[in-house]
């Protein structure tokens, strides 16, 4: 009887370290997929503002929207694309850090960046409608006609309720190597996130049901290739995605970049 205890216990352990197969191959079978390659050809370049340290971008009612950053010179503006200069434009307060934007029933949402603010304005007017309180820092914002969709330079998207910025979802984003941080500025498209990674060249397509990064383009050097000098600043940075739905087009910028690109993704 000892022996056959010990057998026993031998088996009992044994199978404690090595779950049943099924759940193995269970696990593989939720592998996901690396993300394709998103290829872009460049439609047009127009002037971009080297003095807009670009946080986000909207193309809306045939007018781009831009909201810019840093203390002492954040801005929410309406720019003229032929020549990138502003043709309506309010300060925001000199001890606030303006981030991304976004506009949903005729509101344009701007977060700060670690002044937990969000500031609602009528988009026609400029005025300040209102104010929500953040608890996290703001980064990028979009919306899918419904809610509100915040990124924070973590991994996380946060499905907001736009009437009373509370979190109704929130879904991580991954690819095949795991969980993605630095999730920046964002634009919704055709059922899909499209994602600046900050401090990278890279523009990530995620499905927003499951976080997964479908797709990603890397636009590195997508200056130097059209006869602009190198970004040397590491805070020059490609970030800015409006999405022309008439042309099914992507306005792309950067940082203090001196061109605005008009691309097609395929």
């Amino acid at each position: 009887m000892k022996y056959l205890s010990s057998i026993v216990l031998l088996f009992s352990l044994f199978t404690a370290c090595n779950p049943p197969a099924e759940e193995v191959s269970s696990s593989n079978t939720n592998t996901i997929a690396a993300p394709t390659v998103l290829n872009y050809s460049i439609l047009a370049i127009y002037p971009h503002d080297t003095a807009s340290y670009t946080q986000g971008l909207i193309w809306e009612n045939n007018m781009l929207y831009e909201g810019t950053g840093l203390y002492k010179v954040s801005k929410l503006r309406i720019n003229e694309l032929k020549t990138g200069k502003a043709t309506k434009s309010i300060n925001l307060p000199n001890n606030i850090f303006g981030e991304g934007i976004t506009l949903l029933n005729g509101k344009i949402y701007q977060l700060t960046y670690q002044e937990h603010i969000v500031y609602v304005y009528d988009a026609k007017t400029f005025k300040k409608e209102k104010e929500f309180n953040w608890p996290y820092e703001g980064w990028g914002i979009t919306h899918n006609g419904k809610q509100l969709i915040v990124s924070t330079g973590g991994s996380n998207l946060y499905f907001i309720n736009p009437e009373t910025f509370k979190v109704e979802k929130t879904v991580g984003v991954s690819d095949n190597n795991g969980y993605i941080d630095s999730i920046n500025e964002l634009e919704f498209v055709n059922g899909f996130v499209y994602a600046n990674r900050y401090q990278t060249n890279y523009i990530l397509k995620i499905d927003p049901a499951s976080g997964t990064v479908v797709a990603r383009a890397d636009l590195t050097g997508i200056l130097e290739k059209n006869n602009f000098p190198p970004t040397d600043d590491y805070d020059r940075v490609l970030n800015g995605i409006a999405y022309n739905a008439a042309s099914q087009s992507f306005y792309i910028t950067g940082k203090k970049w001196p061109a605005l690109f008009e691309v097609k993704f395929n």
